[in-house]
Order: structure tokens, then sequence, then C-alpha cells
């Protein structure tokens, strides 16, 4: 089984590429500043996505984990904060980018799911990205995260009679770089859920929003 990590030089990612290694695939990690072994990956660059595909050179992917993410407005107040150069980055990373990579690499998942009858594409978004929850602030982040769930719920109706299964998750709220010190869970109790959850999503629960520990999300 061949997996595809995007973001996967640290975090969750890297957490991710441990994890599902030690499950048995073979994973491919990318990387804006890469690891050792990972595929150069600026999934807002058209031509690095472009570059993806030529790297994996007609190889099948069984998953594609689209993990790659920023929240750049965590500090930004409502009166003079949110500049449009923000909300225009956040997207690129957060949603646009998870189409690119979807779309540049959607025949390696139908190659896989044409050999096995299964493929998947895991997209990592957030509770934040809930739009029944709307405890305000962070509106760029939290427009991102909900596009993103949107768009994977819209893939997973036109993908499904391709074979492939899309699912969305929350990674809960981690000790990252990004969910800071004070957060509820570890890297690895994060990445051991995903990994479970990637291994459950099939043509039945394609369009799903999930949490780590297996718990739909609302939308």
């Amino acid at each position: 089984m061949v997996t595809v990590v995007t973001g996967a030089n640290r975090g969750i990612g890297a957490a991710l590429i441990a994890e599902l290694a030690r499950g048995g695939q073979t994973v491919r990690g990318c990387a804006r500043v890469p690891g050792p072994g990972q595929i150069p990956l600026d999934v807002t660059d058209a031509e690095s996505v472009a570059g993806l595909g030529r790297a994996l050179d007609g190889q099948p992917v069984d998953l594609l984990v689209c993990n790659a993410g920023v929240y750049l407005d965590r500090h930004e107040g409502l009166s003079d904060g949110y500049a449009p150069d923000l909300w225009a980055r956040s997207f690129a990373v957060n949603v646009t980018g998870v189409f690119l990579c979807v779309q540049t690499l959607l025949p390696h998942l139908q190659h896989a799911a044409n050999a096995t009858g299964l493929a998947r594409v895991a997209i990592i978004s957030s509770q934040m990205g809930s739009t029944q929850r709307a405890p305000g602030g962070s509106y760029i982040y939290r427009a991102s995260k909900a596009a993103a769930v949107n768009l994977g719920r819209n893939l997973a109706t036109d993908l499904r009679d391709l074979g492939i299964a899309v699912g969305v998750y929350h990674p809960g709220w981690v000790r990252t770089d990004m969910g800071g010190g004070a957060a509820e869970i570890d890297v690895d109790e994060s990445a051991s859920g995903l990994a479970a959850r990637f291994g459950e999503l099939d043509l039945a629960s394609t369009g799903c929003f999930r949490t780590w520990d297996r718990r739909d999300h609302p939308i």
C-alpha cells in the first residue's frame, strides 16, 4: 500500500509518517521544506504540485493524506486585522492546495482503485471548520477549514463512482507549534487515531467529517 502525506516534515504530518510506516505502508512524505527522503512540495505552487505527480511516475496511490495547513490569523483583531493577504495565503494552502493535490494525483488514485477496488483521500480539517459551532475569532482559519470540509464532501460525491473514498478529519487539539503547549493530546495519540480512521474509510462512509477518536463531527 502506497500512501502520500503532505505537510510531512513536522507535527502531525511527521507523526503520521511514522505511524503509517509502522502499519506496513510505503509512505512518501512531502513538504515545502522536506525532510530526508521526502519530496519537495509547495501546495500553493501549481508547478510544484505537478512535480509531485512526476516524482510518483505513474505509481498507484492507495491513500492521499492532505495534511499541509497554516493558521495565520491567530492573533488578529476584528477592528484592524485580517488583511487580504492573510486570507489569500491561508486559502491557498488550506483549500486550493488540497484541491490541487487531489486533482494532480487523481490518475494515481484511480490506478490504485482499479487494482484493489478502493483508494482513499483523507483531508485534515479542524473542529474550527464546523459551521454549527461559532465561538468567534480566527475568521480566516475557520473559514478556510470550513471550505476544506465542503470541498471534501463534494469531492466524495464526484469520486465515489471511481472507487475513491474521501474523508475529512479533525485531528484533535494537538500539542504542536500550531496547537500550542496547552493542547489536549500529543502528536502520537492523534496520529494513531487518524491512521485508524483512514483504515476504516470506505465508499459507505465517504463524505464523512470525523474526529481522530471516531466521533462524527458536527458540520
